[in-house]
């Protein structure tokens, strides 16, 4: 592609430098893959762009700009310079940071991001990247890693929000940890240059390098620092939990006038033709999704908050409201339950739903043991205070023992975990981890 210059720059000059800048990049990415093997496609998939027109680099997740005289001078820097700062920007693009801003502040989440790869290479054990972090990252690191499980660009935002940093120190932060222009992702891969390789292709990418790197030796995976954990939490299956709940709805028809499959052109010619008489009438009822029996169970042993336990309820009461507002009935039972049951509270209109929420008193505080809830639950069923049982949701951190037979309703497992790691359940049960970004959408 043509190369934007300067007026006044000669047009000889300015080719020359770039071609000398795209052999500087070439010789960037040799020197990265012959340490990370498993992150060549990754490494090639850019397309390296001169660009008089901006300044420093940055990407849009398809091309990798650079103004050739920026880059000639960090060069003169050293060698690993170059290497950082291309490496930075293909770490934004694996773990679709351009891609997943929402409706976070740009100011947090751009710096967020950059702590969050420039971490990734501080800690990689590779002679390439390697540069002593300075005393304020060294900091940073150590405060961060007291308050989040893991380093990364969602837990980072969460982090800057809660500091809250002053506008001085905020910029200092951002100044520490910049390498390269985010202005770019405001396109949001909607421009016809995203479309080399958008989210999409990174997102396939990134689940071929965790199986390359979990297959490459030790040696390789060790000289990554944490990049194969973080690889493998940003490739965790992302759920909509609102989705994710309707599937404990049921279909049914309601008696409620159906609009929307009403024909008004039939209607009408009926009307026309025949006086008052329609060919065609409004149906008179609609299918509607209810959830009509229901059964919650929060774990509220030490290690589940109330905190976290409110976020998750107000997510589910919303979604079971707008379930039970289509139904005439419902059968809705919340239970708390540590090692043993501490409360139930029945719930037959989405008007308790809400009521709970706004009054609950979390009970409990012991250990975690899932059998009581299940044995209580069948009880209410044998006794028929549930007749035609559609589900049971456990909020819970994992901990626990779980039942050896599997019941006689469908049983989902629903952890809420900012440590990202996995959780076992039983085969007969469904296990969805969700973290803070889940239940509270990006708005943090």
């Amino acid at each position: 592609m043509g190369h934007k210059t300067p007026a006044g720059f000669e047009q000889e000059r300015a080719e020359e430098l770039a071609s000398v800048c795209l052999e500087i990049l070439s010789n960037t990415k040799n020197e990265l893959y012959l340490h990370l093997r498993f992150m060549d496609q990754a490494l090639g998939m850019l397309r390296l762009a001169p660009d008089f027109s901006k300044k420093g680099a940055g990407t849009d997740g398809s091309f990798f700009y650079f103004h050739p005289g920026d880059l000639s001078a960090l060069y003169l820097t050293g060698r690993s310079s170059v290497n950082r700062l291309y490496f930075h920007s293909v770490l934004h693009c694996i773990f679709s940071h351009m891609y997943a801003g929402g409706r976070r502040d740009k100011a947090y989440w751009d710096l967020a991001c950059d702590i969050a790869v420039e971490y990734l290479m501080d800690t990689a054990r590779l002679k390439c990247l390697r540069r002593p972090p300075t005393p304020v990252r060294r900091r940073l690191y150590q405060e961060a890693g007291e308050r989040v499980k893991v380093i990364n660009a969602q837990s980072m935002y969460r982090f800057l929000r809660e500091k809250a940093p002053a506008e001085k120190a905020f910029a200092a932060l951002a100044a520490e940890f910049y390498a390269d222009d985010h202005s770019l992702w405001d396109e949001g891969g909607n421009s016809p240059r995203a479309g080399v390789s958008g989210k999409d292709s990174w997102d396939s990418l990134r689940e071929t390098m965790e199986t390359e790197l979990e297959t490459f030796s030790k040696q390789a995976s060790d000289e990554a620092g944490e990049l194969l954990e973080q690889i493998r939490i940003e490739n965790r299956e992302k759920y909509d939990y609102r989705t994710f709940l309707k599937k404990f709805t049921v279909l049914k028809e309601t008696p409620q006038l159906d609009l929307d499959s009403f024909d008004y052109i039939y209607y009408d010619y009926g009307m026309r033709i025949y006086g008052n008489m329609p060919l065609i009438e409004p149906l008179e009822t609609r299918e509607a999704r209810q959830l009509e029996e229901f059964a919650i169970v929060i774990d509220t042993s030490m290690s589940c908050s109330g905190e976290l336990v409110r976020r998750f309820l107000e997510q589910t009461c919303e979604v079971l409201s707008e379930a039970a507002s289509a139904a005439r009935r419902v059968n809705i039972h919340v239970i708390q339950c540590d090692e043993r049951i501490q409360s139930d509270r029945a719930v037959a209109s989405p008007e308790d739903l809400q009521d709970f929420i706004e009054h609950m008193e979390i009970k409990g505080g012991g250990g975690t043991d899932f059998r009581p809830a299940f044995e209580y639950v069948s009880r209410l069923s044998r006794e028929n205070v549930f007749t035609a049982l559609k589900g049971l949701i456990y909020f819970t951190d994992g901990y626990g023992t779980f039942p050896s037979r599997p019941p006689a309703y469908d049983t989902a497992f629903v952890f809420f975990k900012e440590d990202y790691s996995d959780a076992e359940v039983p085969p007969w049960a469904i296990k969805l981890i969700l973290d803070p970004d889940d239940l509270e959408g990006t708005e943090l």
